[in-house]
């Protein structure tokens, strides 16, 4: 749906208008700030940062998506980025167990298998339980880094995706089983694929090496949650004269006579007006705010075609005063090692067939754990029923879901628990409260399609089906966020560059990064 409009002369007008304010949004803007650009953010919602949301309960800080972050050691690439955004040394952060910053575990097998930190370590750590494939860790190290290197704006270099479809082609799983031999160390070495959701046929080993990476040099989860992250951009976003608006519901785009896109308006009928337009929203529904024809029909059919990942059930602990140790490592764990790969596929009888539980630490007593985060997967299809009711109060249909749905949540909770009373017996006593999240939670808060994790489904089948230029078909509409690339921290950060070197210019946009990030590079 779009407007024609003329502008008047009491409106605001921008150089950049963004619309959505999650991290590709907020990077996209800082960026284009601090060359001088007038830029707007507008967030439909109360909270700014997409993913980076928290939430508090009982005076305990949760994170919505951010649970664990890396590349951030001194001269890494997140911090690199960061550094140029300057944030980097105001993060508080605590660095993961370098022997073991995850931790893959199995129902039948009482061992913990580690993931540590830097390649060396990753090996070696692996290797005491698996002797025999010392040499094929360090082969399959290898690979992963050559797959990263391959990446220029991964390492800050100037440079093109690498869109060879025979490199994008490999499957992580084909690789995997072609180096190894022993089944439960290929289990190990995917047992962190929560990360992007692994699926045996479709997931491309650059998207298992691209999310892996950055983890494996450092890992760390921040303190307080993820949300000054977001705090932190929006400070610098407003040194360089950028503006930030909440409860601004973009509806349609405004077009001039000319048909030459020039606003956008809200929900409330307030316009922006701008040159350029970035959308960190729903691509889908940029699409249909401006209709097909502007974007190409078979850009649009194919975007429209495109599946996107499956959701979670989550379920935030708080745990009574020093009652649960501080672990800190994430933990993956699995009714078995045939549960590894397509997990959210699974039957849903023994559900769940997998979780991933982080921890944070009780700030007044470091020795004892906080909270306790646990995720499961769960399609929108288990909460469908409730689709046209919504948890934020933007919209009409705001409200309670029932009793029903409640009742929902209390018995997936308690399926959890008794999970978790095997994994650390005794659990359930040390618990003071329980709250819960569903597809329908990231629906309405992070605002993405069936409440999705990580954007649309990569398929080593058919590698460039949903690659996403960040230049749209309307020559002054960008796109930015998870879907322009990679998802997760690191890849909506390289995204964004990704956005604004197309806007700005990549040899002028990283050559100044380079320049400007060179002094403090090996502090």
């Amino acid at each position: 749906m779009n407007t024609q409009f003329t502008q008047n002369n009491s409106e605001p007008h921008y150089d950049v208008v963004v619309i959505g304010s999650g991290l590709g949004g907020l990077v996209s803007a800082l960026i284009l700030a601090k060359e001088g650009k007038k830029v707007v953010v507008l967030e439909k919602n109360n909270q700014f940062g997409g993913n980076l949301q928290t939430f508090v309960r009982n005076k305990t800080i949760f994170d919505t998506g951010v649970h664990y972050i890396g590349g951030l050691d001194k001269g890494e690439n997140l911090y690199n980025y960061f550094s140029y955004l300057n944030i980097s040394d105001k993060l508080k952060l605590r660095q993961l167990n370098k022997n073991g910053f995850d931790m893959i575990s199995f129902d039948d097998d009482i061992q913990e298998y580690p993931i540590a930190q830097t390649y060396q370590n990753f090996v070696d750590q692996l290797a005491i339980f698996f002797p025999t494939e010392r040499e094929n860790l360090i082969q399959y190290s290898k690979k992963l880094e050559e797959i990263c290197s391959a990446f220029p704006m991964y390492n800050l270099n100037i440079g093109t995706f690498a869109d060879e479809e025979d490199f994008l082609s490999i499957n992580a799983k084909e690789y995997i089983d072609s180096v190894f031999t022993d089944e439960r160390l290929k289990a190990v070495l995917v047992g962190n694929n929560f990360l992007y959701v692994g699926q045996a046929e479709k997931t491309p080993l650059y998207i298992h090496a691209l999310s892996v990476n950055s983890y494996i040099h450092s890992a760390w989860r921040c303190v307080n949650g993820g949300s000054q992250i977001a705090k932190l951009l929006i400070k610098e976003l407003k040194k360089y004269g950028g503006e930030i608006y909440k409860y601004q519901e973009i509806k349609s785009f405004v077009q001039n006579e000319n048909e030459e896109v020039i606003g956008c308006e809200t929900i409330k009928g307030k316009r922006y007006f701008g040159e350029l337009f970035i959308s960190n929203i729903d691509i889908k529904k940029t699409i249909d705010m401006l209709g097909e024809r502007k974007f190409g029909k078979p850009f649009s059919r194919r975007v429209k075609s495109l599946e996107v990942t499956p959701s979670a059930f989550t379920i935030y602990i708080v745990f009574k005063p020093k009652s649960f140790s501080y672990i800190n490592h994430n933990i993956y764990h699995f009714n078995s090692i045939n549960d590894v790969w397509d997990s959210y596929e699974k039957p849903t009888n023994n559900w769940p067939n997998t979780y991933i539980a982080t921890f944070s630490m009780d700030q007044k007593d470091e020795e004892y754990s906080e909270s306790m985060t646990v995720m499961t997967y769960m399609t929108f299809d288990e909460v469908q029923k409730w689709e046209e009711s919504y948890n934020v109060d933007i919209n009409d249909n705001y409200g309670n879901r029932g009793e029903e749905y409640e009742e929902f949540k209390r018995q997936k909770t308690e399926l959890i628990i008794r999970k978790l009373e095997k994994k650390f017996p005794g659990i359930r006593k040390k618990i003071s409260e329980i709250h819960t999240s569903t597809p329908l939670s990231y629906r309405d808060f992070i605002g993405s399609e069936k409440g999705n994790m990580y954007g649309y489904l990569k398929d080593s089948s058919h590698p460039m089906k949903t690659f996403i230029s960040p230049r749209s078909k309307v020559k002054n509409i960008f796109f930015t966020g998870q879907n322009v690339r990679v998802h997760g921290v690191l890849g909506v950060t390289v995204g964004a560059f990704v956005t604004c070197c197309e806007i700005l210019g990549a040899e002028y946009l990283m050559n100044k990064v380079h320049r400007e990030i060179k002094p403090n590079a090996n502090e």
